[in-house]
């Protein structure tokens, strides 16, 4: 049973480092492919790359629009010669025993299931804060909050990419979304992954404002503490280039004093309010 892993990336430098090398020694294969990094992020690829020669396949795919996004996708499907396949983006980063217990599932699930939905734990203001529950919205197997859909199984009829990036997504020859199919095809896993998506990615604002949807992205919140024996995901205390950004700064003052205004509002707003997508 052979698991790939597609990773598309585009300025992010400060976690793209993390997020590879904490799968990477569970699957068989990661494709790993710049969509017009500005940043150093294709130096960061290219070490992983030497450092991981027969598992990474690394490519400069060029310049990705949020139109022209469900291309890329479907084109790294048509490379991958799997029999599943992960979807680990760059700002994801895996503790050892989840991801371990994710690709273990897999090969041994004999085809039982169709697709895999895991929880996330979105970070907020920096490494030390999670964005609350009650803001998750995915709908999976009756139960809403921060889920993704991150394993797929190539056997299903007519899989390919379709929409634009941000409702974006995985549909069958009916072009169903692979997520709206038998949920008893479904399974819901465990198997958490730690989500830098709200916080800064690439080194500098003008990185992560060149990046489509990404401004939507970053938010003001103050978010909950993680208890000081909080445990943190592996890879982020192994050995990294001397020039990427640790990933334990704190949040600023001006970050903090703007997100206390922010916050109240943003918890009625997804109260009322808010939908999923972006």
């Amino acid at each position: 049973m052979k698991i790939f892993a597609h990773t598309l990336f585009k300025n992010e430098e400060r976690w793209l480092w993390y997020s590879v090398t904490s799968v990477i020694n569970h699957v068989d294969k990661l494709l790993l492919w710049d969509t017009g990094s500005t940043d150093r992020s294709w130096e960061i690829a290219t070490l992983l790359k030497n450092k991981y020669p027969t598992k990474i396949e690394l490519k400069e795919y060029g310049e990705v629009t949020s139109k022209t996004f469900t291309k890329v996708r479907q084109e790294m499907l048509d490379a991958t010669s799997s029999d599943w396949f992960l979807v680990v983006d760059a700002d994801e980063i895996w503790w050892d025993e989840k991801i371990i217990k994710l690709t273990e599932t897999i090969r041994n699930d004999n085809d039982q299931h169709e697709s895999i939905i895991v929880p996330t734990i979105n970070l907020v203001g920096d490494i030390f804060h999670f964005q609350e529950g009650k803001a998750g919205k995915y709908t999976f197997k009756g139960k809403t909050g921060h889920f993704n859909l991150r394993a797929i199984n190539k056997k299903i009829s007519g899989l390919h990419s379709q929409g634009v990036h941000g409702v974006w997504g995985w549909v069958d020859d009916e072009n169903q979304m692979i997520q709206d199919r038998d949920e008893d095809k479904q399974l819901l896993l465990d198997t958490p992954y730690l989500h830098t998506t709200f916080l800064p990615r690439g080194e500098r604002r003008i990185d992560d404002l060149n990046v489509p949807k990404r401004k939507l992205k970053f938010k003001y919140e103050l978010g909950e503490k993680f208890p000081l024996d909080f445990y943190y995901p592996e890879s982020l205390f192994k050995g990294k280039p001397g020039f990427i950004s640790s990933p334990w700064k704190t949040k600023s003052f001006k970050y903090i004093s703007r997100a206390v205004v922010e916050t109240p509002f943003r918890k009625i707003n997804r109260r009322i309010f808010s939908k999923v997508g972006y």
